[in-house]
């Protein structure tokens, strides 16, 4: 994967997880305005998306961001919200990590695109 790829990849996070972080808030008060904001900021992540799959195809940037979000989400929730995973939630973390690492090693693994 490219430093382009990668660089993309972590501000299309950094979007989704800003989405995430406005619609828990709004679960929590309901303001329209965060509401309104998490839309946006979602639609912003799935247009940054299209350009993913077009470098690294869809299976590998849609599974890369999945698991990349499931991962970040859960830390944005523990660190700032106060939620914690049960251990089998925790344990399909851990492998949701293990897969993407196999994915992103599979370029090197003989001769794969």
């Amino acid at each position: 994967m490219s430093a382009g790829f990668l660089t993309w990849l972590g501000g299309a996070m950094a979007v989704f997880l800003g989405a995430s972080a406005a619609l828990r808030s709004y679960v929590d008060n309901q303001r329209l305005m965060l509401l309104g904001l998490a839309l946006v900021l979602y639609t912003l992540g799935n247009l940054m998306m299209v350009r993913l799959m077009r470098e690294g195809g869809m299976a590998v940037a849609i599974s890369v961001s999945a698991v990349l979000q499931l991962v970040l989400a859960a830390l944005v929730a523990f660190m700032f919200f106060g939620e914690r995973p049960l251990p089998l939630q925790m344990a399909g973390i851990v492998l949701g990590v293990v897969a993407v690492a196999l994915i992103l090693i599979a370029p090197n693994v003989g001769g794969a695109r």
